[in-house]
């Protein structure tokens, strides 16, 4: 679900987001930022701690990648798009010109690596899961 979540940030409500003017591009991007942390934050967590049991009942290396994976969210959305997150966060709707579309545009591209490391937790646990 956490990468599922994350695609389709990155694949579909990003790009038809910046076919709006930068002002309802921030108006609408805040909400929708604030939405995806509260379901996305609480996803990754829980697949880290399944991932985690998994891996100590199973010894299966891959569900202990996966679960490194999914949480690893965390730490990057702290060190590398925190600081744009806050920066857009603290713009007024009414104040957005073309910096606050490249930041956004940024944070897009920031949030891709949210995406990958979706991508890598779920090849890691299906791939835990395969018979052997």
């Amino acid at each position: 679900m956490f990468f599922g979540a994350a695609l389709y940030v990155n694949f579909a409500e990003q790009p038809e987001r910046l076919s709006l003017d930068d002002r309802a591009l921030l108006t609408e991007w805040k909400p929708s930022y604030k939405r995806g942390a509260t379901m996305q934050a609480p996803l990754a967590l829980v697949g880290f701690v399944l991932g985690l049991l998994a891996w100590w009942q199973t010894s299966q290396l891959a569900f202990l990648i996966g679960a490194i994976a999914i949480i690893a969210p965390w730490p990057w959305t702290l060190i590398g798009i925190k600081p744009t997150n806050d920066a857009l966060l603290a713009t007024d709707p009414d104040k957005a010109g073309p910096p606050t579309r490249a930041l956004i545009v940024r944070w897009g591209a920031i949030h891709g690596v949210r995406t990958a490391l979706g991508a890598l937790a779920t090849i890691a646990f299906l791939w835990a899961c395969m018979p052997r």
